[in-house]
């Protein structure tokens, strides 16, 4: 089980970082935005203001939190495929057996379409 959930979430990775990074700025926004306002009266969302008053600063903090793991997960994934599709880029078998090992566990790591993109060219390449 924990493999296919692990599967799901690689192919996933850039949506799952994306969303996370709009959650985490959403809610590091609403943190500021109730932290900035905590004092001025507004009528009718002044109760709701002063119930939320104790948890403005854990809002910034689980935002900042949030956006975080998606930026990172997206950066991870970029600078991944970068590596990837420059190291494929290459026709020569000596220049890809140097970087064999790294990219087979780079690609262990990424959507199925770089494993076939590897597997492809190791076969161009005549490579175990």
């Amino acid at each position: 089980m924990p493999g296919k959930i692990t599967k799901f979430l690689i192919e996933l990775v850039v949506p799952l970082s994306i969303i996370l990074t709009i959650i985490g700025l959403f809610v590091l926004f609403m943190g500021i935005i109730w932290n900035w306002f905590k004092d001025i009266e507004l009528g009718f969302y002044t109760d709701l203001i002063k119930d939320l008053k104790g948890w403005n600063m854990y809002l910034l903090f689980i935002g900042f939190i949030i956006m975080l793991f998606g930026v990172y997960y997206l950066y991870k994934y970029l600078k991944n495929r970068k590596y990837i599709t420059e190291s494929l880029e290459t026709n020569k078998r000596s220049e890809l057996l140097k970087k064999h090992n790294k990219l087979k566990s780079t690609v262990k790591h990424m959507p199925s379409k770089y494993q076939k993109m590897l597997k492809e060219k190791e076969d161009e390449l005549k490579l175990k």
